[in-house]
């Protein structure tokens, strides 16, 4: 008996050679309003690859990972990034001493001429081991997001104050969780996490926060921005610019800064990010782009595998051309399965597994049903196919 053209053609190809698209399909739960990709998807991008940096020591600052934004190295040439806060066409006064960046006092304010938004944020720097003043007199700086927002740098080793205004504090906001500083002239560490506030037609969508790590330590935990805080001054939600410089302040101690870089971070999803959980026309719209490029893929594809693809494009977003393509192959799949020699059909196990999983699965979910579905599932239970050995 000659061998069906379409049977022919899936025996041409290794049995489980499918694409990433149909080899992780039919598996978790579909799409749904707010999620573009089903549980445990393949079609979903891959994480980029980062490689780790180090950790810094008292004696030596760590190695930024490979995709962080370098603002200070320690190398007199970085300080070209920075410039003074009030006057920009002039460079800043600070000073580079011993590889790290120190604020004259009286100088002013310095910024980044880079502006950016969300992001996370590495920070170390080290107070004066000459311990002078007391209270908001000691040591006393601060890192500024975007130019708006200050995580207060002071030397609390042994020094109360108003508490939030203490370091670690989002200034004017909260204070932090705990103190965590080490001694004066030792270095700190602040890992920051920052979200701006996103706004919409002048509503507020979302406040923005701030999450901060000391040497370790969660001393800000989603903390509200409240509109950034500040001094005296109770202040209220407000829109922030799209981007902003990093800022830091002087407020007449000599503080050491070392080791400052930055990753952008993705956007949210209320923001048009795409997350894991969207909005309802962000979703349709995601879902019709996967749709769009599954189909794509397909059409480049011949016999069981672009049947794969086209029945997986449907749970993504319905096509009344795929579904007919998928309609057309799937019942000829059908019928040349059942041309097969039963003492033949065991070799095409793996294949008929596969539609079969696909179509039931449509089925299952409402997604769509196909008259090839029935038969095929009686061949699989006939066969026993569906019973685990």
């Amino acid at each position: 008996m000659k061998t069906p053209a379409f049977i022919a053609t899936i025996c041409a190809l290794p049995v489980l050679v499918v694409s990433t698209h149909a080899a992780g399909a039919f598996y978790g739960d579909p799409p749904d309003a707010t999620h573009p990709w089903a549980i445990h998807d393949m079609n979903r991008p891959q994480p980029p690859r980062v490689e780790p940096g180090t950790f810094s020591s008292q004696e030596k600052p760590g190695i930024p990972p490979s995709d962080a934004v370098i603002l200070f190295d320690g190398t007199e040439a970085i300080v070209s990034k920075w410039q003074a806060d009030k006057t920009p066409a002039e460079p800043t006064k600070w000073v580079v001493k011993d590889g790290t960046l120190q604020c004259v006092p009286g100088s002013g304010y310095i910024r980044t001429k880079e502006e950016f938004s969300d992001c996370q944020l590495h920070v170390e720097w080290s107070e004066p081991s000459d311990i002078q003043g007391t209270s908001q007199g000691r040591g006393n700086s601060g890192v500024f997001l975007m130019g708006q927002v200050e995580v207060q740098v002071l030397d609390n080793y042994n020094n109360p104050t108003y508490a939030d205004g203490f370091a670690g504090a989002v200034y004017g906001v909260n204070p932090p969780m705990a103190n965590a500083l080490r001694k004066p002239g030792e270095w700190q560490v602040y890992d920051i996490i920052f979200r701006r506030p996103i706004y919409k037609d002048g509503q507020l969508l979302d406040t923005g926060y701030l999450t901060v790590f000391c040497n370790g330590v969660l001393l800000q935990d989603h903390t509200p921005l409240e509109g950034g805080g500040g001094h005296r001054t109770r202040h209220k939600d407000r829109p922030f610019p799209d981007v902003g410089p990093l800022k830091l302040q002087d407020h007449g101690n000599p503080v050491r800064y070392r080791n400052i870089w930055y990753r952008p971070l993705p956007k949210r999803a209320i923001d048009g990010g795409d997350t894991s959980v969207m909005s309802v026309e962000a979703t349709a719209a995601k879902r019709a782009e996967i749709a769009k490029g599954i189909r794509e893929a397909a059409a480049k594809l011949e016999g069981q595998e672009k049947l794969l693809h086209l029945l997986e494009s449907l749970y993504y977003a319905q096509d009344d051309g795929a579904k007919k393509v998928a309609t057309e192959m799937s019942d000829a799949f059908v019928a040349e399965v059942k041309a097969i020699p039963a003492a033949q059909l065991e070799s095409k196990k793996a294949d008929v597994l596969q539609v079969n999983t696909a179509l039931q699965y449509l089925a299952k979910f409402k997604i769509a049903e196909f008259s090839a579905a029935a038969e095929l599932q009686k061949i699989v239970k006939e066969r026993e196919w569906d019973k685990k050995k």
